[in-house]
């Protein structure tokens, strides 16, 4: 079995791992972000449905992205609180 030490400082990469995750997914939704303004203006004025649906799918991954770094928040408070009771 681990120690004590050996466990936090473990748990500490973990944070920090997830810490780059947060920040890619972060950087992953202002890539999307860009690329629905880029795709509304050049396709403005169109009324085609997979233009609708190639932008409802971008609004959905954004979305998605966001519970994401949701989840992770509460993962890092979660190991946290672990921590602290060791």
């Amino acid at each position: 079995m681990a120690s004590v030490a050996e466990l936090k400082a473990a748990i500490d990469v973990a944070l920090q791992q997830i810490g780059d995750g947060q920040t890619a997914v972060q950087a992953a939704g202002e890539k999307l972000a860009e690329a629905q303004q880029t795709l509304a203006g050049a396709l403005e004025g169109s009324g085609h449905e997979t233009v609708e649906a190639a932008q409802a799918s971008l609004t959905q991954a954004s979305q998605e992205l966001e519970e994401c770094l949701a989840a992770t928040l509460v993962a890092v408070e979660q190991a946290q609180l672990y921590v602290s009771t060791l």
